[in-house]
């Protein structure tokens, strides 16, 4: 529990939230078998942007969580509205000001300041949905009810995602299996940071960072969630054109603190171990396509599979043009 006293408060109620909490039907429960409201001692962080298309979704699958807060970063549609018609929390990120150097980011800055009422946080996205079985699974290890076979140091645990893309499930390209490390108890777990430089044009949040825990390695729960990413390639290609900007400046400077880059580590490692291996390939934007299309068998995902795939080389090639561009900056100067 957070026991921080100028931890700040969250944001007033907005007045249209009772008439949206009935244009939602806020009170009905997600399909399933889920824990009972509120029965699970755990804080659901939920990092959120102009989200009004995602969040009511998300939020429907997160009761069973005694506390579950939104971190807003001043959205322009209504989901802040539509999280306090939900029954939820606010706080609000104003990066600029909470983060003048540009380090914490939304999620560590949650983890340092919010009023977190529980040992245990889980972060969920507002375009990723939990599942009944998971949830039921995160209750019971929590409870000491269950104790899965791959057990860490059992103060944090990997999740495996799913990504939807397209209206299908990839489970080719290299995206499945997907572990990220998103429940720990919060006074032992932060995320790694990955550049020193402040503005890096991604955004206010962590992109690609992994959670470190302090007290050694996490443990791997056997339930998946689901990872709605993208409405339309659109938004894929906003995503990846600031996470490209990251990437490169990421690729400037190497890790500066956190999970680093190995062929014996964990696969976070393994996989910054071949991507840094990588940088002095030539035509690296079509390796990639060939690497998720074909070795990693994306021909069998179909036609969402060719799609991210070719979108995956496009995003290479800017990664690798925008690095490019941050060296010759540095060289005219």
């Amino acid at each position: 529990m957070s026991t921080l006293s100028n931890a700040p408060a969250p944001e007033p109620r907005d007045p249209r939230a009772d008439a949206l909490a009935a244009t939602i039907h806020a009170d009905e429960e997600a399909p399933g078998r889920w824990p009972a409201r509120g029965s699970v001692p755990l804080t659901v962080l939920v990092p959120a942007k102009s989200e009004a298309s995602n969040i009511v979704e998300c939020l429907r699958r997160l009761r069973w969580a005694e506390q579950v807060a939104v971190v807003d970063s001043g959205s322009k549609d209504d989901t802040v509205a539509l999280t306090q018609a939900m029954g939820c929390e606010v706080y609000w990120f104003d990066f600029p000001n909470h983060s003048p150097d540009g380090w914490p980011k939304k999620r560590n800055w949650a983890l340092e300041t919010l009023p977190l009422r529980h040992e245990w946080v889980l972060f969920m996205d507002a375009d990723e949905h939990m599942t009944p079985e998971l949830a039921a699974e995160i209750a019971d290890v929590l409870a000491g009810r269950r104790k899965p076979a791959r057990g860490g140091s059992g103060d944090g645990w990997w999740i495996n995602r799913k990504l939807i893309f397209m209206g299908r499930w990839i489970e080719h390209c290299g995206y499945y299996p997907s572990w990220n490390l998103r429940l720990f108890k919060h006074a032992l777990g932060r995320f790694e940071r990955m550049t020193t430089q402040g503005d890096t044009g991604s955004g206010d949040m962590e992109v690609h960072e992994h959670v470190t825990l302090a007290t050694g390695p996490a443990g791997y729960l056997e339930n998946d969630f689901l990872h709605y990413a993208y409405a339309d390639i659109a938004s894929w290609v906003e995503k990846h054109n600031r996470y490209s900007s990251w990437e490169a400046h990421v690729a400037r400077e190497g890790h500066a603190d956190g999970l680093g880059a190995s062929p014996f580590g964990n696969g976070i490692e393994r996989k910054r171990w071949i991507k840094q291996m990588s940088r002095q390939v030539p035509a690296r934007p079509t390796l990639r396509f060939m690497y998720h299309y074909v070795l990693r068998g994306g021909f069998r995902d179909g036609y969402p599979g060719w799609v991210l795939c070719r979108l995956l080389g496009m995003y290479e090639f800017l990664s690798v043009a925008k690095e490019q561009e941050l060296r010759t900056r540095a060289e005219d100067r």
